[in-house]
């Protein structure tokens, strides 16, 4: 029995560790930046929000969920082939489930909990926005910044992206980076916010992935 036991314990701890122990590195964050702005003769292009996407991943001690989340609308600025500006809003009624089969009852009664007063209140909150503050290349690698705004909080974020421009679109995408969601004040099962939570916490960094994909406008 007592061998039993402890190779339940053993298996939860391995569970847990696993859960907690590779989630990708978390974005700079600082308060809120001023937006940048684009020469006059910069291109614009408009966020195709068919071809562009959120992924998330949360976790807890016992596992992790993931899925995705809608771009509504956006455009890019350009000038000479470099991303001067841009900004998108995201529509977080479109936040998805996609590890639990959509015709079991755990996803939608998961997707609806995400959307509920307890996370991110789509009622009183419907979009999301980002503003670009800055991109350069730092130690090879090209940074974005900027502010994020969700549920009325603002702060400014940095993180790895890839930019290619080639013909009339441009292509924007991030390395995966985790956001703390306290700092923004999405309060459930956080230990930012309560201490008599024990093991049913849920971890506090969100893994984000960004994909935008924009066409030239004519």
């Amino acid at each position: 029995m007592k061998t039993s036991i402890l190779k339940i314990f053993t298996l939860v701890a391995f569970v847990a560790f696993t859960s907690c122990g590779n989630k990708a590195k978390e974005a700079e964050t600082k308060e809120a930046k001023e937006a940048t702005v684009a020469e006059v003769t910069a291109v614009t292009y408009e966020v195709n929000t068919e071809a562009s996407t959120i992924e998330w991943k949360g976790y807890k001690p016992t596992g992790s969920h993931f899925g995705t989340i809608a771009i509504q609308e956006g455009t890019l600025e350009a000038e000479d082939g470099n991303v001067e500006s841009g900004n998108f809003t995201i529509d977080m009624n479109s936040i998805d489930v996609d590890d639990i089969p959509v015709e079991e009852e755990g996803n939608a009664k998961l997707t609806g909990h995400l959307k509920s007063a307890d996370f991110f209140d789509v009622e009183s909150y419907p979009t999301a926005t980002f503003e670009l503050t800055g991109i350069e290349t730092v130690e090879g690698e090209t940074m974005l910044s900027g502010n994020l705004t969700l549920k009325e909080t603002t702060n400014n974020i940095s993180f790895p992206v890839t930019t290619d421009v080639k013909d009339d679109t441009i292509t924007l995408t991030s390395e995966t980076f985790t956001i703390d969601r306290s700092k923004w004040n999405v309060k459930y099962g956080s230990k930012s916010f309560f201490d008599d939570l024990g093991d049913k916490f849920i971890n506090d960094g969100i893994e984000l992935k960004v994909s935008i994909t924009a066409d030239k406008t004519i």
